[in-house]
């Protein structure tokens, strides 16, 4: 949370290319960290029949979080008089994150002394693990889908004649019905135990949702983007649930997020940047979204081999 911290507000000197990586740097490491620790920590704390639940409830806040961000970045940025001053105030969100964890740390360490965990066997990650690697693929198909959305759903409405502010707000209900289902989708896991059920529902609404935006984009836009939301924030939400049912053990479980983020999120690393350079060679968005549908039929594939009987990484 420091280093979120950190790198957010050096957001304030974005002007300077320097500050502008570093801060990208030192908030993404952050990020990074902080979202492969949470499975395990689910995991390790939190009883079977509560893990779906205890994922939601931290998928409502992330998810929140950016439909804030999402909202109010453009009308902040009026307010200083800077877009670098917008983004460095979300930095005081970074700081009141940090003081809140520190008692939690302290609570977690003396649970794990009263409760005397077993050390584990062993600290490699799964990689000859079948499971691990299709979990992997699973996770960089969704989050190239889910980052490349976020990056342009605004600037192709701009590009169509909307205004900065509008076409923000338009992001802002993309991560709000991501709010939804991001909350319920891990929630009905704790009851619905084959995960088929939830993940194929959710890629069907991506997928409907990116060939509106394909061929339709101006019918009904907010339509269009709540759906695609819906379906997002469902299929990452039930990824990080994944995780931890997937693993025998929090030590598993730690594990087998570190190699799946580790795949997942060089691989969707380069979806922003590829799309963006397929926007710039064909002069439109539609090979984006077109792309992003091919995808989403690569992820129900990817779906359908999510068998309740997959052997876990222990």
């Amino acid at each position: 949370m420091i280093a979120v911290f950190a790198g957010v507000l050096m957001r304030w000197w974005g002007d300077h290319l320097w500050a502008l990586y570093t801060g990208t740097l030192f908030a993404g490491f952050g990020i990074a960290v902080a979202g492969a620790l949470l499975p395990r920590l689910v995991k390790a704390v939190f009883p079977p029949e509560r893990t779906g639940a205890i994922t939601g409830l931290y998928m409502l806040a992330m998810m929140g979080g950016a439909a804030a961000s999402s909202a109010l970045s453009v009308p902040l940025a009026s307010r200083f008089g800077s877009w670098q001053g917008s983004l460095a105030s979300w930095s005081i969100p970074a700081a009141v994150g940090a003081l809140a964890w520190a008692p939690v740390t302290v609570g977690i360490s003396r649970y794990k002394v009263a409760n005397n965990p077993v050390a584990a066997t062993s600290q490699a990650l799964p990689w000859r693990h079948p499971t691990a690697w299709l979990i992997a693929a699973y996770l960089a198909v969704q989050s190239w889908q889910f980052y490349s959305s976020l990056a342009w759903i605004a600037p192709s409405y701009v590009a169509r004649g909307w205004a900065p502010t509008s076409a923000g707000y338009l992001l802002s209900a993309f991560s709000g019905a991501q709010l939804v289902s991001g909350l319920l989708g891990p929630v009905l896991t704790d009851k619905i135990h084959d995960h088929r059920a939830l993940l194929m529902p959710a890629a069907v609404l991506g997928l409907v949702g990116m060939l509106a935006l394909l061929l339709a984009p101006d019918a009904a836009a907010w339509v269009w983007v709540v759906v695609l939301g819906l379906g997002q924030g469902a299929a990452f939400s039930l990824a990080l649930v994944l995780l931890v049912d997937y693993a025998e053990t929090p030590a598993g479980s730690g594990r087998l997020t570190a190699m799946t983020f580790f795949v997942s999120y060089t691989i969707a690393s380069f979806g922003p940047t590829v799309t963006g350079a397929l926007r710039d060679l064909t002069g439109g968005f539609h090979v984006i979204w077109a792309l992003m549908a091919l995808l989403m039929l690569v992820q129900i594939a990817l779906v359908l081999q999510m068998r309740p009987d997959l052997r876990k990484v222990p």
